[in-house]
């Protein structure tokens, strides 16, 4: 049987699957080496004598480091008596869950078998080698591309991470604001006014209030004309290095 053609909405959708997963793929394994950083003493210093329970929680955080690398596959960098961070901890049980569920859904939704066990990015990886199948059922797509998205968003927030924004001349088509600004990373330009909605019923701004309406590399020049930007602009914002505020 014929899949039935994706419409333009669909496909943005799809791509905004694969964007958000390729940075959870690209960030989840540097939580391993955010979960217990190496403390040095300074040169020439004695180290500080062990506190009363140290060694208590030193064997706590060592049963921590092993769960984890036995559940998510991930060993701790260097591990000894150097402390987890529990946030980081958090972040990765919750990805690691939620990719596990998702795929798990996705597979549920198109009637196939469920999904043999893999790591985070292996999980992440099969279901964006589905999307074809996945677009027939939009309200499906929409609901992988909101949680890549959210725990992509959390895993960069636990690392840490600023991503590049520069500014763009001209004013969005949608809501008139010179709040234009290019990200790099995605090599998207977003709208970055909060009280900025499209009329497109499929995009995040409709019913995601962190969502930013946002435009790809294929639509650059569609963008130029309807704000007043020009192309080669954009095109030079996303080789700009320098982070901006919004």
């Amino acid at each position: 049987m014929t899949e039935p053609a994706v419409g333009g909405a669909a496909e943005a959708v799809l791509r905004d699957v694969s964007l958000w997963a390729a940075a959870l793929a690209r960030h989840f394994p540097e939580l391993a080496e955010e979960l217990a950083p190496v403390r040095r003493s300074p040169a020439g210093t004695t180290p500080a004598a062990p506190h009363p329970g140290t060694g208590a929680l030193i064997r706590q955080e060592r049963r921590e480091a092993l769960l984890l690398e036995q559940r998510h596959g991930l060993a701790v960098p260097g591990h000894g008596a150097a402390p987890i961070r529990l946030h980081v901890s958090d972040c990765i049980r919750d990805v690691t869950d939620g990719v596990v569920e998702l795929e798990e859904a996705v597979h549920a939704r198109l009637g196939l078998p469920r999904p043999p066990r893999a790591g985070v990015v292996d999980r992440l990886r099969r279901v964006v080698a589905r999307l074809d199948a996945v677009a027939a059922h939009p309200d499906l797509a929409r609901h992988v591309r909101d949680e890549v998205r959210r725990m992509a968003r959390r895993c960069a927030r636990t690392l840490g991470e600023a991503e590049t924004v520069v500014r763009v001349a001209g004013r969005c088509p949608w809501c008139d604001s010179v709040s234009l600004r290019a990200f790099p990373d995605r090599r998207a330009v977003l709208c970055v006014n909060p009280a900025c909605v499209c009329v497109d019923p499929v995009c995040g701004c409709q019913d995601d209030p962190a969502y930013r309406h946002l435009w790809r590399e294929d639509e650059w020049a569609e963008l130029a004309d309807a704000s007043g930007a020009r192309t080669e602009e954009i095109e030079a914002a996303m080789d700009d290095t320098k982070e901006t505020s919004c």
